[in-house]
């Protein structure tokens, strides 16, 4: 950013600590100008995503997905409007039978607690929780001793978040057993991967429905979700739509964005922008050696980070088990000496952008995202910003 776009009591970052590309948010994420450049040369925009071109691209984003996650033969990828907001609605209407069981560390999961507690068709959710800064599972000691004493009817979906955006909390991927106590013999796993799919290397086997949008790891603009779903998932999909005593509609039923997606298309029209970036950052993350490449890529970025938080006493990493510190969103505490929103608003003024804390945190903190996109140089130059900041107001 030119220095005479700064504001006149905001110091001016030294040209050597300025990032090649300054963009460290958790969503919208950096998009690679490659992307742009071919977004800008493509003749798709303004074309119907019913015809040819637009179906090849979407089955392109289909079978480029499906190569980087070794998907089998019998799993589909299932595609729709509205994002992962969309999809909580989708899961609540055509995956839960019964009763939901959610475990909770963060906003996002939350949410869809929310989606299904007020679903009026379903019993009230079992929501297993602990606190911001750490995770919840539906496989531990406390969650299983709550299901086995839970009065409420069985339970036929288990969800949780991969990874919490809002606190940059990375759980394990797990299956709930289906038939264990409280959990019915068919019940499902769910799992938000929203922000983390395409950031860590995933057998999404482990579960039944995989489901993110395009805006974090993949590098596109939102407005999509996507789903991996498993026989068992298709088959609920299908049987609740089929379930005379459910009115469904349309947008919110799995089995018809199924249908669509194995023609290569949505139900209703989709951004092509959207899918014209994604297929290029899906061909860019194969050409670059897949997610365990994506992985380290990630894992480079978010180290320095963390280094760089335990090697400054006013500083630390907000999770604190560095087994649940997520690769590609890092939060980092600050004590009261340091006013991160100050420092925030420097960054931002000298187009370092998005590294403040989840707003609803309220948190002294900065979490920075470190998608594949987002080069490792760039972080380290960011950290040396944030040293040159606070030096300055020392």
């Amino acid at each position: 950013m030119a220095a005479s776009h700064i504001p006149s009591d905001v110091p001016v970052l030294p040209a050597d600590l300025q990032p090649s590309d300054g963009r460290f948010g958790c969503g919208p994420s950096k998009v690679r100008p490659a992307h742009t450049n071919a977004l800008a040369a493509s003749p798709l925009m303004g074309t119907s995503h019913r015809q040819a071109p637009v179906l090849n691209l979407v089955a392109s984003i289909r079978e480029g997905l499906r190569a980087l996650y070794h998907l089998p033969s019998d799993w589909e990828i299932a595609i729709g409007n509205g994002g992962s907001t969309a999809f909580w609605a989708v899961a609540t209407t055509s995956l839960v039978r019964t009763r939901a069981a959610h475990a909770v560390f963060g906003e996002f999961g939350q949410k869809f607690a929310d989606e299904t507690l007020a679903a009026p068709f379903l019993s009230p959710s079992l929501v297993i929780s602990a606190e911001v800064g750490t995770v919840a599972t539906l496989v531990d000691e406390r969650a299983l001793s709550a299901f086995a004493q839970d009065e409420g009817p069985d339970v036929d979906l288990c969800a949780y978040p991969h990874h919490e955006t809002s606190t940059g909390a990375l759980s394990p991927l797990y299956r709930v057993t289906p038939g264990s106590a409280g959990v019915t013999a068919d019940a499902l796993t769910v799992v938000d991967a929203t922000s983390i799919a395409g950031g860590v290397a995933a057998d999404v086997t482990a579960t039944d429905v995989y489901y993110f949008a395009p805006q974090k790891c993949f590098a596109s603009d939102g407005g999509l979700w996507f789903a991996f779903l498993s026989p068992a998932a298709q088959e609920r999909a299908r049987t609740l739509h089929g379930q005379a005593d459910r009115w469904m509609p349309q947008f919110l039923d799995l089995s018809v964005a199924l249908d669509n997606s194995v023609k290569n298309q949505t139900l209703n029209t989709p951004a092509i922008a959207t899918l014209i970036m994604m297929d290029e950052q899906i061909q860019w993350m194969l050409a670059h050696g897949g997610l365990s490449a994506m992985e380290a890529r990630c894992r480079a970025s978010s180290g320095v980070i963390y280094e760089w938080a335990k090697a400054h006493p006013f500083a630390s990493p907000f999770i604190p088990r560095e087994e649940w510190r997520s690769p590609v969103v890092a939060t980092i505490d600050f004590d009261e000496a340091i006013d991160a929103a100050y420092l925030a608003r420097v960054l931002r003024a000298n187009g370092v952008v998005d590294v403040e804390p989840y707003r609803k945190l309220g948190r002294n903190q900065l979490r920075i995202a470190t998608f594949p996109s987002v080069d490792t140089a760039d972080v380290e130059k960011l950290v040396a910003s944030i040293d040159w900041v606070i030096a300055q107001r020392v």
